[in-house]
């Protein structure tokens, strides 16, 4: 990305997606005890590289909308989320429709009437199941809204520092150098 500050917007998701991940396994205990177990630990892994992709796809397509099409910082915000949020949202329903089984009993006809029974393995795969599917619902809704707000004002900042110290990007659109502006 060529800077070290758009990493660190990516990197807000991880935090929302942690967030997520300790309420959906403090949902299923309210229901079911569950252990913070190897497996319920993998969950926040596969969490974690879940998540930074949809921020990564954020920031990417408002990137490349600035330097290659040459829209200005708001219009390629917006339109990076626009363009970006029904592969975002297919994405993470796809995840949440596989991972739903682990966590939710599903129903079963027996005797006349409706049982509803763990999946098969389900009692191991539960904690991982709830941690990948409260992580990536919070951290969905909050990455189409966060990033793009954190990312504007991170320009915005930059914009001001390269401004304060009179560092302003060259023709070439290289880094920057320093020059004196006129007052």
């Amino acid at each position: 990305f060529e800077s070290y500050l758009y990493p660190l917007v990516i990197m807000t998701s991880v935090l929302l997606a942690l967030v997520g991940g300790f309420g959906g396994l403090a949902m299923l205990n309210l229901f079911i005890p569950q252990t913070l177990d190897v497996l319920t630990m993998l969950g926040f892994v596969i969490l974690i590289g879940t998540v930074v992709n949809n921020a990564i796809l954020i920031v990417h397509q408002a990137l490349s909308n600035m330097r290659e099409e040459g829209m200005g910082e708001t219009d390629a915000i917006v339109d990076s989320v626009r363009t970006r949020v029904r592969p975002i949202l297919m994405s993470t329903m796809t995840t949440v429709l596989g991972m739903l089984p682990l966590v939710v009993p599903l129903p079963s006809w027996e005797g006349g009437h409706i049982v509803w029974a763990p999946g098969a393995g389900s009692e191991l795969y539960r904690g991982l199941g709830s941690v990948v599917l409260g992580g990536l619902i919070i951290s969905t809704i909050f990455t189409l809204i966060l990033i793009p707000a954190g990312f504007s004002l991170m320009l915005d900042a930059e914009g001001f520092v390269r401004r304060l110290f009179g560092l302003v990007p060259n023709s070439k659109g290289d880094e920057g150098e320093l020059v004196s502006l006129p007052e």
